[in-house]
Formats: structure tokens, C-alpha cells, sequence
């Protein structure tokens, strides 16, 4: 399986990959200095639960999204897990994401995405996505960032969007 770089950056971000040190500490409450007073979030401590030991695939799991300009860790970005074929038997992942609130509206989640996003492109993996049909700020990040496609719902009424390659 490709894997992807340990770190990702932008133009104003880092996306380094939670470890399994920041994971245990995330789900024991322990903080770091350089997180926001916010972080971690419910959602951000459900992904550093998929943290696991040696885990080969590792470079496919969750990622802290760190402004570069004062080093403070507003969020996370990754995926549920390597990718697997879909039906059509193309490489699949699916990516989730979430900001503290203060850092929202800035655009460093469609920034974030689209970094992650160009490496998934040249590791030939098409990327999923599920949101809440109400949640307007992810759908028009996911549109921005080309998830086009409509594949149905899930059982909690997601809506999964699809970025093809």
C-alpha cells in the first residue's frame, strides 16, 4: 500500500500525523502547550482512537492541523484507514475533518484537505466523505474541494460525497 508523507504542509499549515503518544495522551485528557484551549474536541479524540502500535498503515490515519503562524494545533484531518478497493474496484479512503470554532471560516480546513488530497491524487486513491445534509460548512468545503458526486447516504443520514480522480 502507498503511503503518504508523516508531513504535510501548506502555505499556512502542518499536518503531522497524531501519534500514538498524542492519541493516548488525547484520550486521557492530558493537553499540550501548543493546543488550542479547544483541542481536543469529541471528534478529534474518536480519530486519535484509531490510533494503533505499529500500525503499517499508519500514514493514512489522523493528522493535528497546526497553524503555522503561532504553532497552535485548531483541529484535525485524516482518514478512517488505508484504502480498500470499492465496487468498481478503484482505491478508496474516507477522509474526515473538524476545527475548533475559533478557527473556523479561515479556510484552513479547504486547505488542509486540498494538501491531503494532492497526495492521494498521485497515490491513485480516490477520496469519500460523509457529512450531515445541515452541516453547510463542510459541504461547501467538500465542493470546493471537488466532491462532485453524490453516493447515497448512510444509516445516521450522512450524505457521502465522492471526489473522483
Amino acid at each position: 500500500m502507498t503511503q503518504l508523507p508523516g508531513l504535510v504542509t501548506t502555505k499556512r499549515l502542518t499536518l503531522p500525523l497524531v501519534t500514538r503518544e498524542d492519541a493516548e495522551g488525547m484520550l486521557a485528557g492530558r493537553r499540550r502547550v501548543s493546543w488550542h484551549r479547544d483541542y481536543p474536541r469529541k471528534d478529534d479524540q474518536d480519530a486519535a482512537a484509531m490510533v494503533k502500535a505499529d500500525d503499517p498503515d499508519a500514514s493514512w490515519g489522523p493528522r493535528h492541523i497546526v497553524r503555522s503562524f503561532d504553532g497552535v494545533t485548531v483541529g484535525s484531518i485524516g482518514f478512517f484507514g488505508a484504502p480498500t478497493p470499492a465496487d468498481d474496484e478503484v482505491a478508496e479512503a474516507e477522509v474526515g475533518f473538524g476545527l475548533v470554532e475559533e478557527a473556523r471560516g479561515h479556510g484552513a480546513v479547504s486547505e488542509a484537505l486540498t494538501a491531503l488530497l494532492a497526495e492521494t491524487d498521485q497515490a491513485g486513491v480516490r477520496v469519500r466523505a460523509s457529512v450531515l445534509p445541515e452541516n453547510r460548512a463542510s459541504l461547501r468545503v467538500l465542493a470546493a474541494c471537488g466532491f462532485t458526486q453524490l453516493r447515497g447516504s448512510t444509516e445516521d443520514g450522512e450524505l457521502i460525497m465522492v471526489r473522483p480522480l
